[in-house]
């Protein structure tokens, strides 16, 4: 089946909702061009009239050139006892000069009783009066039924009524919404194919959460049961657990159902779609994302590398490409010879899996795995070990010496670090200051090295993490800390491991520098 769909983003307004999510002005105007850009079809920008930020939001919206999606405000209906044309609320939607007016209604009838403590009959009338209104105003106006879902279980012929109340009003599109993210597939499709029957296939959407990690299963489903419209955020953000992630429904939709949409044909920028988004609400992008994590098509045991290397898809559910990502081979203790030889080829070296270094670097591999090495994200540390293996090592520099000292004074900490190098022949003795001691022994290492290689210049030390390994052992555990560096240009990942986390760092340290003077 090959059923077109519309796309509509809530992001922007639900994704909001999410704890630690937040976006400016300036990123909002940025999020809806990037989403049309995309192709997505709806993009819903908020409340108007409700805060300073969504007041600026809209204000500046009516200014953008978008190419194809539309942009929607989001309300609810008139307040029970008032006239649309006296509602003060959708007089704001009305004058945000969005093309497209979404507004919520009450399904649950023990919402019509207990939260707006009115008269099922007069909710009917709030309802359908309310989008008369705002078509009339010459307005898409597309209708989400809240709680839809628990207000059919407890009276489906009333639930039903909601619906017909909005399609008379002229709503073009009838979006059921599981609000507490807590049905299950079965129940999703029942009642969602029930509202299809009733009012087409063209006529009904889905908006569903994630509170039973179901948020994309159940909006499948209602697909699946003929809702023509899915609603979603990006990344799944969205208050408590989130909401559907359309960054996991749209592969599933397209490469899977055989649905199709305007976006379709931009799936494979959805990988950096979903960066963008992550960059923007500074969360640090999950790894383990389906289809878009760096790890969705990670091989590490070195069966399933030979495997893959041969017939991808016998451990690749799809082709990464089709969505941005890209199959990686991890190096670890579990590596074989066609492991090392995939990784290989990643950093562009072409390794023969019967060279005599082989065994001796696997051996190495495997020993220092066990002492809490991780290469996984550390790729330059790799490249370093297989130069050791195959003879390419060179010496940029010798290591006498390093000391770190931590001071504090006057409620202040400062750390002083000195280095002693040899460098070309020529003895290096320096000294620097940095609140924090990897700081400062990086400050330190760099000012030796500068005179030698100024290209250093350009590198800069960009994160910085530390694990504690056999935390039993009290302040006697090993450490592992890993070191993400890079020059503007590339990045890399180096790692250290010693049971003194300043030596850890420092091994991590050493690996960074060394990797971009052999890169240069």
């Amino acid at each position: 089946m090959s059923t077109s769909l519309k796309i509509y983003d809530t992001t922007l307004r639900d994704g909001t909702q999410g704890e630690g999510i937040s976006f400016s002005v300036t990123d909002k105007l940025l999020i809806a061009q990037k989403l049309d850009q995309f192709g997505v079809d709806y993009i819903e920008g908020g409340f108007p009239g409700s805060n300073p930020r969504d007041i600026s939001f809209f204000a500046e919206a009516k200014k953008l050139k978008l190419t194809h999606a539309k942009l929607a405000a989001f309300g609810a209906t008139r307040r029970a006892g008032v006239k649309p044309e006296e509602d003060a609320q959708l007089r704001t939607l009305i004058e945000s000069e969005m093309p497209v007016l979404t507004i919520v209604g009450k399904t649950w009838l023990m919402h019509v009783h207990e939260i707006l403590r009115t008269t099922p009959e007069e909710n009917l009338a709030m309802i359908e009066d309310s989008v008369r209104y705002l078509v009339a105003q010459g307005r898409e106006v597309i209708y989400d039924a809240e709680h839809f879902f628990d207000g059919y279980l407890d009276n489906s012929d009333y639930a039903l009524r909601t619906l017909e109340a909005a399609a008379r009003g002229g709503a073009s599109n009838l979006t059921l919404c599981e609000t507490n993210g807590g049905k299950l597939v079965p129940e999703v499709h029942k009642i969602a194919a029930a509202a299809v029957a009733r009012f087409g296939r063209d006529k009904v959407g889905v908006h569903c959460h994630n509170d039973s990690g179901l948020g994309v299963a159940v909006t499948l489903a209602g697909v699946d049961a003929g809702a023509s419209l899915v609603q979603g955020t990006m990344n799944g953000y969205g208050e408590r657990v989130g909401n559907a992630n359309l960054v996991t429904l749209l592969p599933n939709l397209f490469l899977k159902m055989g649905r199709t949409a305007n976006c379709a044909k931009n799936l494979k920028e959805l990988r950096d779609l979903s960066l963008f988004f992550d960059e923007l609400a500074n969360l640090r992008p999950n790894p383990k994302a389906p289809f878009v994590g760096q790890s969705a098509f990670a091989h590490k045991g070195g069966l399933h590398a030979n495997a893959a290397q041969k017939v991808a898809r016998s451990y690749e559910h799809i082709d990464p490409a089709l969505v941005g990502n890209r199959t990686r081979v991890l190096v670890s203790d579990m590596a074989g010879r066609t492991s090392l030889t995939l990784k290989a080829r990643e950093l562009g070296i072409e390794l023969d899996e019967r060279l005599p270094a082989m065994k001796g670097l696997i051996d190495e591999l495997k020993e220092r795995e066990f002492r809490g090495y991780e290469y996984e994200a550390a790729d330059a540390s790799f490249r370093l070990l297989i130069a050791k293996w195959l003879g390419q090592q060179k010496t940029f520099f010798d290591v006498e010496n390093y000391r770190v000292i931590i001071e504090r004074h006057n409620n202040q900490i400062w750390s002083e670090a000195t280095v002693k190098l040899t460098v070309n022949g020529e003895a290096m003795h320096t000294v620097a200051e940095a609140s924090g001691p990897v700081g400062a022994l990086d400050k330190a290492l760099r000012l030796a090295l500068a005179k030698a290689y100024p290209q250093l210049q350009t590198m800069s030390l960009r994160d910085y993490k530390v694990r504690i390994l056999e935390s039993n052992q009290g302040a006697g555990s090993r450490t592992r800390v890993l070191i993400e560096s890079g020059n503007g240009k590339k990045i890399w990942g180096t790692v250290g491991v010693s049971d003194n986390i300043i030596d850890a760092s420092w091994e991590a340290l050493r690996d960074s520098v060394e990797y971009m003077l052999m890169q240069s």
